[in-house]
């Protein structure tokens, strides 16, 4: 740990004569990047200052514990010795935490996928509620947000929804959805009031740059159909949705909501990207030790990670035994609350693990 401060603080300390040369700002991109950098190294120079500080002021109480001749003095030192001591472990693990190396895909944009899994009717709907619970959460972060793909029941439900959302952290913020969602609630068609459970399966993809998933031609094979909606009816009378077959992987993307050919095709390849991408980031993370592994689940979208009590007002994540009595709330976009228990458990989880390294 010691090492990697040393090694980032004389980073800091190269990029904060960097930034003062005048011929930086010529090149926008670098100058963007060198910024971003300097200011997230900034934030592990600060939580060092402080760390340094506190450790001078509890060797300043040590010393008049030691020497101070004044009953009364000494008293004082030790009690304020106690509260320095809690500050230093406070500072000491914000320190740690910002040590921790942060996963390059956190910054990334995401492709997310909702489908219904079992419960007929009523997995769709909840699909539904789940697209609008994100969307909102997007409107609070002032995130842009697309829809790729959507296939429609004629209750207003969703067998599958696809979308992207772009913004600051994307990633970091949503990649622990990827599982499986438990719903139980009494369904508006349901007479007698009996609570039903149905499952809803979320993929969280980091969308991927062309230049990190190269797709060749040859590996493509691409089907152009008409497009169906809800029911059967057509979307459109043009032959313009797009099925991309990935020869390698098998994967297969299929893309309607355009009525442009060319449009459906640029959107199925994103999904496309997202996916091979997805693939490649699991077979690294399998690779890698046992001690890398968080609290937080593999993101196997078969999964169970959470439980929407709707007749309890209740949401529990399983995989972090945190229960919210605020389902209506949650429903309305409001997750950062939840967000934040989870990235910390991660955190948590990646810190012990770097403690047994």
């Amino acid at each position: 740990m010691n090492e990697r401060l040393d090694s980032l603080l004389q980073r800091y300390g190269e990029l904060d004569a960097l930034i003062q040369d005048p011929d930086l700002v010529k090149d926008q991109n670098r100058y963007r990047e060198v910024m971003k950098e300097w200011t997230r190294l900034g934030e592990v120079a600060d939580a060092h200052r402080r760390n340094e500080s506190v450790a001078a002021q509890i060797a300043d109480a040590k010393a008049i514990v030691q020497n101070e001749e004044d009953a009364g003095m000494r008293e004082l030192a030790k009690e304020e010795l106690a509260q320095l001591e809690e500050q230093l472990s406070q500072t000491g693990e914000a320190l740690k935490a910002l040590l921790i190396p942060r996963d390059p895909l956190d910054e990334k944009n995401i492709i997310m996928e909702i489908r219904a899994g079992t419960g007929g009717d009523e997995a769709a709907l909840f699909a539904a509620d789940l697209y609008r619970m994100y969307a909102r959460f997007a409107e609070t972060r002032g995130w842009k947000f697309e829809i790729m793909n959507a296939n429609e029941t004629q209750l207003g439900g969703y067998k599958e929804i696809v979308f992207s959302i772009a913004g600051g952290n994307v990633y970091e913020n949503l990649r622990y959805e990827s599982g499986a969602h438990r719903v139980q609630r009494v369904p508006e068609t349901e007479s007698s009031g009996r609570i039903h459970t149905s499952a809803v399966t979320v993929a969280v993809l980091p969308e991927a740059e062309e230049t990190e998933i190269e797709i060749k031609p040859e590996d493509l094979r691409v089907d152009v159909m008409r497009a169906g909606g809800p029911g059967g009816q057509c979307v459109n009378t043009t032959d313009s949705a797009v099925r991309l077959t990935h020869l390698p992987s098998g994967l297969v993307v299929i893309q309607q909501d355009e009525k442009s050919q060319i449009k459906n095709k640029a959107k199925a390849l994103r999904v496309l990207r997202a996916r091979l991408f997805e693939l490649e980031e699991a077979k690294k993370n399998a690779q890698r030790s046992e001690a890398r592994k968080t609290q937080v689940g593999s993101g196997d979208r078969s999964e169970r990670i959470r439980t929407y009590n709707f007749p309890q007002n209740r949401l529990t994540d399983h995989r972090i035994n945190l229960t919210l009595y605020k389902l209506d709330l949650v429903m309305q976009g409001d997750l950062a609350g939840l967000f934040d228990a989870l990235k910390l458990s991660a955190r948590e989880e990646t810190l012990q693990g770097a403690g047994h390294a």
